[in-house]
Parts: C-alpha cells; sequence; structure tokens
C-alpha cells in the first residue's frame, strides 16, 4: 500500500495572552492508503488539533502534511470528519442530513440517493431514513453522521472522538458497526480516542502521544483478526495490546494503580 498521508516535522504554538502555548509536535508520521489508525493520549497533548491540521483547518508553524502528494496549506475539501457529537440539522430528516453534503458540493442530488439508502442499510438505520434526529438515539445520529462523512467517497475520514459522548453499552455497539463499515468502504481513518480497548478493537496501528507538547512516544501495530468479535477482544493477545499501552500511559505517569499519600490526605480533609 502507497502512503496517503505524509506528516513531516510538523509543530503548532498556540498564541495566548499568558505567552505561547507549544501543543504539538515536532510529529513524524506516515499513514497509508487504507489504514484504520488510532491516536491515543492524555487530555491536552494535541490529538486533536494534529486532526485538523491533517484537514487544513489549522496553520501548523513547522514542518509539512502531505495528502496523496498534495501539500495541505488550506481547508481540504476531499475528506470525510466525524466530531463528537453528530452535528445534523434539526429541520431535515436523516436521508437529507446525509444527503446535505452532497449538496452543499453542488453535486446531483438524485445521483446520491441510492448510494445514501445502501449506507444506512449498513449500519441499521434504513427503517429510519425519514425520521428527524430529535427522534433518534445519540447512538443512531452517530452512525448518520458516519454516513454524512462517507456519502461523497472521501480518500480519508477524520474522526474526532466520535464515540465518546455515548453511554457504555452504545459505544460498544457502534465500534462494532464502524468497524463494518470500515471493512466494506476500505477508506483510511484518522481516529482520536482516549479508549485504550477502542484503540486495539479498531485499528491496524495504535499512535501514542506523550503530554503537551504532544508528539509519538511509539506506534504500535495491531495484529489481530478481523472483525474484532467479542472472542478476538477476549483473548490473550488482545489483552497484551491493552497492557502493553496501558503500561505506556503508566510510565508517564498519566495511569496509578495507587493513590499518593498527600491525596488520601486530601480526600479526607488532612493536611
Amino acid at each position: 500500500m502507497k502512503d496517503l498521508i505524509q506528516i513531516n516535522g510538523v509543530k503548532k504554538v498556540y498564541q495566548s495572552k499568558a505567552g505561547p502555548i507549544h501543543a504539538l509536535g515536532p510529529i513524524d508520521l506516515n499513514i497509508r492508503e487504507g489504514e484504520f489508525i488510532s491516536i491515543v493520549g492524555p487530555s491536552g497533548c494535541g490529538k486533536s488539533t494534529l486532526l485538523l491540521l491533517v484537514g487544513g483547518l489549522l496553520e501548523y508553524e513547522a514542518g509539512q502534511i502531505f495528502i496523496n502528494g498534495n501539500l495541505v496549506n488550506k481547508p481540504q475539501t476531499d475528506i470525510g470528519i466525524v466530531f463528537q457529537t453528530p452535528v445534523l440539522v434539526d429541520w431535515r430528516d436523516v436521508l437529507g442530513n446525509v444527503l446535505l453534503q452532497i449538496e452543499m458540493r453542488g453535486l446531483k442530488k438524485e445521483v446520491y440517493i441510492e448510494k445514501a439508502r445502501n449506507l444506512l442499510r449498513s449500519v441499521g438505520l434504513a427503517e429510519f431514513e425519514k425520521r428527524y434526529p430529535f427522534e433518534l438515539s445519540g447512538g443512531m445520529q452517530q452512525r448518520a453522521a458516519f454516513c454524512r462523512a462517507l456519502i461523497h467517497d472521501p480518500p480519508l475520514v477524520l474522526m474526532d472522538e466520535p464515540l465518546g459522548a455515548l453511554d457504555a453499552i452504545t459505544r460498544e455497539q457502534l465500534r462494532v458497526d464502524l468497524e463494518q463499515l470500515w471493512l466494506l468502504t476500505k477508506k483510511t481513518v484518522l481516529f482520536v480516542t482516549h479508549s485504550i480497548p477502542e484503540s486495539v478493537q479498531l485499528s491496524d496501528r495504535v499512535v501514542v502521544f506523550t503530554p503537551r507538547p504532544g508528539q509519538i512516544a511509539e506506534i504500535i501495530e495491531i495484529d489481530l483478526p478481523r472483525p474484532r468479535t467479542i472472542a478476538v477482544r477476549e483473548s490473550a493477545a488482545f489483552q497484551q495490546y491493552i497492557h502493553q499501552l496501558t503500561s505506556i500511559f503508566m510510565n508517564f505517569g498519566i495511569l496509578r494503580d495507587t493513590v499518593s499519600t498527600n491525596q488520601q490526605k486530601a480526600v479526607v480533609g488532612e493536611e
């Protein structure tokens, strides 16, 4: 597989009243066509920033990003984006929300109607195409958002914690649905998550970020069969990957097995 994305020495610094904040980088990362890549790291380490940089929605201070050999120096139109919240239009039904992107691009809606229905069918929303967002659960709304991101057949989909706002059971089911959708479409996916099990379940490779400024601490290739069924997720190999990732964050001091003595005193009101 050829590289679809090349990230070379990219760095991002935000300006604030208190002075510059070095949020990210330098980052060097190549992502192959058709890969599902997860970025995992602590809050504030620049995971979402990297997604916005790849999408051309932020400017970087140093380095370069290429998508399919083209320099990213402006907002990219040939991508799909899914955010933590579905951002559906209240006055359009599900089918209309999926097709909204087609209309905004000036494409002929009637050419894409059947494709939209096929996408909705693939995520279990065939019977809900005429329902409005307020009639759907959070998980169903996010499935519709997945379809909207894919309707124009983009080579790259950026996902910024798309399952983060969902309850645990819905999130678990959507992981399965998302993997199935990816297996059907084989899009290149750059996926941000705080969940270690989620990254192992979905990814070909997991990119681990350090605390701010976010840099790549390690890249772990996930060699597990697909689809990642319950049997796969309960396997010793799956658990080993979780242990490996957990150990990295424990070494950072982000995860701890015990609470320090000072923290215990704070809880009970002692000094």
